[in-house]
């Protein structure tokens, strides 16, 4: 069976400055420790599912500068699919500065460059590999035209969909509501539907408010906590992995590419949840993204180590 994944959409170039704390307006602070590395949500997602075994292509822009050779050089040290990744010229990389705390906690500042130039021409001109995918995966770090574009080329193609609505902005319902999978956290949620969502109750209120609107499943991330999956026929809580956070950064979207990974694979929902959560809560142990995230067989040890005696 076919395992291929399309990620449509962003890349970045991730500067992360490990600090004490942050600094107040007009203040200088040391901090410890820097690394650069490659990043963005679909960058991310693409990696994280193409270690653990995934056919992924990659459909995003580049800039013409220092940073763009390195973030291709980085898709195909990992097996993606590099044919639809394009340098748009006089235009800067994607690039986002990270702030990471002695808690793991993060703070990140987004730079779209050349992300900003990935159209829904582009989308037609990849249209024949894409419809050799299994499922497409999109964020929103990229215009909201070519999500849309994509998601009505996606259902009219037949192929299955998860949209990462993040970062966070307002979304038409009816496009949106064609997608398989929506997959917001918490303030996603909480900023896409004006609803409070302080505790699980709240999130599953402002879930099925999305539900009533059209979309089929809705999967919020807890983070600590866990996720919660909201149909119209039922709430599902898939439970968290207890571990010490390092570095945060870049957690969320091994979730969501490990999840792909495991439901091109199984179509089985709540079983692959349950490993994209393990997988999730592996990649906070260490630091960095895309290097924190672990190959399919360092996943398969881990499943191991974890499973009941």
């Amino acid at each position: 069976m076919s395992r291929r994944i399309a990620v449509v959409g962003s890349n970045m170039v991730d500067l992360i400055s490990y600090v004490t704390r942050m600094p107040d307006r007009g203040e200088t602070v040391e901090a410890p420790d820097f690394r650069m590395g490659c990043g963005g949500k679909g960058a991310n997602q693409a990696v994280a599912a193409a270690k653990l075994g995934a056919d992924v292509m990659m459909v995003t822009k580049v800039g013409d500068d220092v940073f763009a050779d390195n973030t291709i050089a980085n898709f195909r040290r990992f097996g993606v699919d590099t044919t639809w990744v394009e340098k748009v010229p006089g235009t800067s990389s994607g690039v986002a500065p990270i702030f990471v705390e002695p808690s793991g906690e993060n703070s990140i500042l987004i730079i779209k460059g050349a992300n900003a130039h990935l159209l829904p021409a582009d989308i037609d001109r990849a249209a024949a590999d894409l419809k050799r995918c299994d499922l497409i995966l999109m964020q929103l770090e990229v215009p909201i035209e070519t999500v849309y574009h994509t998601i009505d080329f996606a259902k009219a193609n037949g192929i299955e969909t998860i949209l990462n609505p993040a970062p966070a902005a307002p979304l038409d319902p009816e496009k949106v509501s064609k997608v398989t999978f929506f997959t917001p956290n918490q303030t996603e949620l909480a900023l896409i539907t004006g609803l409070p969502v302080g505790d699980e109750a709240e999130a599953v209120t402002a879930a099925k408010s999305l539900v009533a609107r059209g979309l089929r499943t809705v999967v919020v991330t807890l983070g600590a906590r866990g996720a919660l999956v909201v149909t119209a026929e039922s709430v599902t809580r898939v439970p968290p992995v207890a571990v010490t956070p390092k570095d945060t950064t870049g957690a969320g979207d091994a979730f969501i590419g490990s999840f792909a990974r495991f439901y091109v694979e199984s179509r089985d929902v709540l079983g692959s949840l349950g490993k994209a959560a393990l997988y999730a809560a592996d990649s906070i142990t260490k630091p960095g993204t895309q290097t924190s995230y672990a190959t399919a067989e360092e996943f398969a040890a881990l499943m191991a180590a974890n499973s009941p005696a």
